[in-house]
């Protein structure tokens, strides 16, 4: 059988026609979800009183690079970064994933969700520098491909899925971690990660045995089935199954998002009509004949070069990392550029694992004497919050929190402008956290302090209903007020 013929991808396409509506769809969900979630916060983020705002950053850079800036950052900002335009980027954002998901303009609205989420990530600095953003925009361009037909696009997402797995788990080995190495690191996960669920609290608990046993599970579904989406399909219908389970898992023990959502609804590539079609009875016979492509060469030859140059990228990565030798000049430029639009990511998250929790707790005061905590709406906090699922929300300003108390504080960082924020009382950065204990002026002092968080034990939660229990760390920055 010839694979550089139409006749050939027209007929592999042909089996995933109701697969590929399905996922339009399901993009559609999750584009709407990443844009609603940051409409509700992106002012506080990077609005013109926020904690790092994207016109000081597009100014610096109009400096630095005048004839390149778009290049350097690709982003609609460049025309306008007011508060307005903030707002409105995500909200034309949902209405365009709407028409996604009503099948209305499907080409124009994948382009531009892709466009405007690209904006957003590229804007959002520190805030928007999470997988999950990246995944989503590659994910998302592939997307504006699969509404020609190739079926080298649903290859390429088979690629895409098969990739985030098994580097998810390379990362792990590769790091020398010994808690991955000796299958003890969810011994730790339930408690350290960012924001936990009320199942994690109870997988904690769990004799240290299961940890292990959930451990070489996980590196058996990330490592070695991944390799199944590429042969017969009760293979990929095994790995579908898999994939399924292990974000499930990771849904009901943690807080990440559309990441999950996203991986789940990438697995429908793993799949053919007719394996889905029983879940569709009425209805799936239509939209396969309604949404049938018939693509011509000039679709395959387009999908082909894209595979061609993405092979040529993923290669170059893996020469850069095990080589120890530069690649030519257009090779580069090749790499910076499809990162900068994020269109062929890296990915393995929690490659070290965390063993121990450090929660950063900031506070205000009128005297330096007399100090009150800003309780943030979803990270650890007072000892008796109720752990909860925010899925597909993603407070950004909760999640940075938990990576600056992995390391040493420094000035002239979001988190040193995110004291000055609340010094200014910025209405916009407050309203990122759960409560203003200054209502009326903002407070002359503020400081932070870290704790060493833990889970406190069955027979302790059952007493005081407390999920948590601390002890004090230290003075992570100083007391500090405006100058005048």
């Amino acid at each position: 059988m010839d694979i550089f013929s139409t006749a050939y991808w027209n007929r592999y396409s042909s089996h995933c026609v109701l697969i590929s509506w399905l996922f339009l769809r399901g993009l559609a969900v999750i584009y709407f979800f990443a844009f609603a979630s940051m409409a509700i916060q992106i002012e506080g983020l990077i609005g013109i009183n926020g904690i790092l705002p994207v016109s000081d950053k597009l100014a610096n850079l109009a400096q630095l690079y005048p004839e390149q800036k778009f290049w350097r950052l690709p982003t609609i900002f460049w025309f306008d970064a007011s508060d307005t335009m903030l707002r409105s980027v995500c909200y034309v954002g949902m209405m365009a994933a709407g028409l996604l998901l009503l099948t209305i303009f499907t080409r124009f609205s994948l382009c531009l969700c892709y466009i405007l989420y690209l904006s957003i990530v590229a804007g959002g600095q520190d805030f928007t520098g999470f997988q999950w953003d990246s995944f989503l925009l590659e994910a998302g361009f592939l997307a504006i491909f699969l509404s020609w037909g190739s079926g080298i696009i649903v290859l390429l997402f088979r690629f895409l899925l098969a990739r985030f797995m098994v580097m998810g788990g390379i990362v792990k080995m590769a790091s020398g971690d010994p808690n991955w190495a000796n299958l003890t690191a969810l011994s730790f996960h339930y408690e350290t990660q960012p924001l936990p669920t009320p199942v994690a609290y109870y997988i904690h608990h769990l004799p240290a045995v299961w940890h292990q046993f959930f451990v070489g599970g996980m590196f058996f579904i990330e490592l070695i089935v991944p390799f199944f989406i590429f042969l017969s399909r009760p293979f990929r219908i095994f790995a579908c199954a898999a994939f399924i389970l292990l974000q499930v898992a990771i849904m009901l023990t943690g807080n990440y998002c559309f990441f999950n959502m996203l991986t789940i609804l990438l697995c429908l590539f793993l799949l053919e009509d007719r394996d889905v079609a029983k879940l569709f009875p009425l209805g799936s016979g239509s939209v396969i004949e309604g949404n049938k492509p018939v693509p011509g060469g000039i679709a395959h030859i387009v999908a082909g070069g894209w595979a061609s140059l993405l092979m040529l990228i993923c290669v170059s990565q893996i020469w850069l990392f095990h080589v120890n030798m530069p690649l030519f000049d257009p090779l580069k430029t090749l790499l910076r550029t499809t990162g900068r639009f994020n269109l062929v990511n890296n990915y393995g998250p929690f490659a070290v694992m965390t063993t121990t929790r450090n929660e950063i707790i900031v506070q205000g005061s009128n005297d330096a004497l007399h100090w009150l905590d800003y309780p943030f709406k979803y990270k650890p906090g007072a000892l008796d919050g109720k752990l909860s699922w925010n899925i597909p929300h993603q407070p950004r300003l909760d999640w940075q929190m938990w990576f600056v108390a992995l390391r040493a504080p420094r000035k002239d960082s979001w988190f040193d402008s995110f004291q000055i924020k609340l010094l200014q009382g910025s209405p916009q950065v407050l309203s990122l956290l759960d409560k203003n204990p200054f209502p009326e002026q903002p407070p002359t002092y503020i400081r932070a302090i870290v704790f060493r968080y833990s889970y406190t034990t069955l027979s302790q939660y059952e007493h005081s209903g407390a999920s948590w229990q601390r002890e004090y760390r230290g003075v992570f920055f100083p007391a500090r007020r405006l100058k005048p």
